[in-house]
């Protein structure tokens, strides 16, 4: 548990230097009050921008762009561990950024296991999966109330084999954001 937190704190600290804001004379920032739908500008601080993976334009938006990190909605982990994986960490700080840039937008995050383990204790890790992500997305700027987490557990297989293959595709996080 301390090295999660460590983990999580650590990936904070790296997202908070590589993210500040340039200042930019005449720009402006709109952010939100706590706990409010009122907007409020900052001055001089021109907002991050989630980055597309190309400089082509997409009509359906940014969520649905194939060529963009937010199209990956799945985070995998290991045997019996609600640890993120570095390799998945940046998909959750995109996401965490794209809620943190549209105050509207709303989530849920699915927690699912493998079939080893009893239902019962795969529900639970399959919760502990998805509170993983949308605690880390909370540490990188989003709002807790943007995002709800549900387990599935073993229930919503994406492979159904029973091998080392099918249960890694089994063990995950996926993302499903509300009205697409």
């Amino acid at each position: 548990m301390k090295r999660l937190l460590l983990s999580i704190l650590m990936l904070g600290l790296v997202a908070a230097c590589a993210s500040t804001p340039k200042e930019q004379e005449g720009a402006a920032v709109e952010d939100r009050k706590p706990g409010s739908g009122e907007a409020v500008d900052r001055p001089g601080v021109k907002p991050a921008e989630t980055k597309p993976l190309t400089d082509q334009p997409f009509a359906g938006g940014p969520l649905r762009d194939p060529n963009n990190i937010l199209s990956k909605r799945s985070i995998y982990f290991d045997f019996d561990s609600n640890l993120v994986k570095d390799e998945f960490k940046p998909i959750v700080a995109a996401h965490a950024r794209y809620l943190q840039q549209n105050g509207g937008a709303s989530m849920r995050i699915e927690g699912n296991a493998d079939e080893r383990g009893s239902r019962e204790y795969n529900l639970a890790l399959g919760q502990r999966r998805a509170d993983a992500v949308r605690q880390m997305m909370q540490l990188l700027g989003a709002r807790g109330n943007q995002i709800e987490t549900v387990s599935f557990g073993e229930e919503k297989p994406r492979a159904t084999g029973s091998d080392e293959a099918s249960w890694a595709e089994n063990r995950r996080a996926d993302i499903v954001y509300r009205g697409e």
